[in-house]
């Protein structure tokens, strides 16, 4: 990467990686406290931990959709993208005072949809602030702050997890709430940077920008070939299986790591992830998108699968560094092949469609990993390892799927 090339760039990238790494330092501090806070502190089942991630993560994927439509329509991508961040802001102090699942549910809530409604719009105002042979840069520019965000945020838990309980086995509610205290300074400064820093940028002709209103996107699957519905459906299918990952955490914990250990098993995973991403992602271009995640679906498989037999902490630890890898092969692929799969002119609708199937399904695939774990009522389930040899088959199936349906 030249330094000429980053000296270039529009003023916009820098403030949008900039709010971004301050606001994944926020969100990353909490967010894997909260199942050991809902499970620790507030005994609550693994059913309602999956009611309360999917319909969070749902939330989230499904406005990222009508946000984006929306900025279209109103000609604004800064000031809606601000909104998100400071919806999210103004939620994370309500965890402080947090006694009952239901609240931390609205928290959770209001928080992701903070992050659906800024998604799309921060996106587009990236794009069009810069060139078309400058736009792989600026998005891997804002990633890499996303994800050394992410990093930094975990290892922060950590640190206080280690001032307040060092090596203990289960989180007590004074390490959440100083984390919660501490996340809330870097959100608010994200939002300030965004405001501050951020401004809209003139349409291109010939496109849409700030300025210039749209229809919007129209979710349907009328006119999409054949390839790209029957990718769909196993996206669907997989994402069944793919249920949050609070589950891990409560499986690492049950396996005997300290709260302290999986932090720094987060931090193994982020370091992983973003290693690999940029090459796996190059790697799609040679080999094929649809060869990489079959392969990385099939990793994703056989770590579910040892997730399900580990009988130590340790295996968990390196099982989820493995995960990683899965993450890195997928996780932008998907969104390549979904270019690859349909035409210019309906790639809007495509992926409003492929958000709109992972949203949906979010909800009932961790629903019915907590239900599978725990049960409900007096049903006890049948056991920690029953949601991720779900998992697991389902990432099989997928993967025959894929290979023999898309070509």
């Amino acid at each position: 990467m030249q330094k000429s090339s980053l000296r270039k760039l529009h003023p916009n990238i820098w403030v949008v990686t900039a709010t971004s790494f301050l606001t994944d330092i926020s969100s990353e501090m909490l967010v894997y406290l909260i199942p050991l806070f809902l499970a620790n502190v507030l005994g609550v089942r693994t059913a309602v931990i999956g009611l309360i991630d999917g319909v969070a993560e749902t939330t989230a994927s499904l406005l990222k959709i009508y946000s984006g439509a929306l900025s279209d329509k109103l000609g604004e991508r800064k000031w809606l993208a601000v909104i998100g961040y400071a919806i999210s802001t103004i939620a994370k102090p309500f965890l402080y005072f947090a006694n009952s699942w239901g609240w931390v549910m609205a928290v959770r809530f209001s928080d992701r949809a903070g992050k659906g409604i800024r998604t799309a719009p921060r996106d587009a105002l990236v794009a069009a602030s810069t060139q078309s042979e400058a736009r792989g840069l600026a998005f891997g520019l804002h990633r890499a702050g996303d994800t050394a965000g992410a990093f930094l945020g975990i290892g922060i838990a950590a640190l206080i997890i280690w001032l307040t309980e060092a090596n203990g086995n289960l989180l007590i509610p004074q390490t959440f709430r100083l984390a919660v205290l501490v996340s809330i300074i870097p959100a608010i400064l994200g939002v300030i940077v965004l405001a501050a820093g951020a401004r809209e940028v003139a349409p291109k002709a010939g496109g849409t920008g700030a300025g210039q209103k749209s229809s919007g996107i129209r979710l349907s699957l009328s006119g999409m070939n054949s390839r790209f519905k029957a990718f769909l459906f196993i996206v669907v299918l997989f994402t069944l299986g793919n249920s949050s990952d609070s589950f891990i955490i409560l499986r690492a914990q049950e396996r005997g790591l300290t709260v302290l250990q999986t932090m720094f098993m987060l931090m193994t995973f982020t370091a992983i992830y973003t290693v690999l991403s940029g090459p796996l992602g190059a790697l799609s271009d040679r080999i094929g998108r649809r060869t990489l995640i079959v392969g990385g679906w099939l990793a994703y498989g056989l770590v579910y699968l040892g997730f399900a037999l580990a009988s130590a902490g340790w295996q968990i630890w390196t099982l989820f560094g493995l995960y990683g890898v899965y993450y890195a092969a997928t996780e932008g692929v998907a969104k390549a092949l979904v270019a690859d799969l349909v035409p210019d002119a309906q790639r809007g609708t495509a992926y409003g469609l492929f958000n709109a199937a992972i949203g949906i399904t979010a909800l009932p695939a961790s629903l019915i990993a907590g239900l599978l774990w725990q049960g409900v009522g007096a049903w006890t389930g049948f056991g920690p390892a029953a949601p991720f040899l779900f998992g697991s088959s389902l990432a099989l199936l997928a993967s025959i799927l894929l290979w023999w349906r898309v070509k």
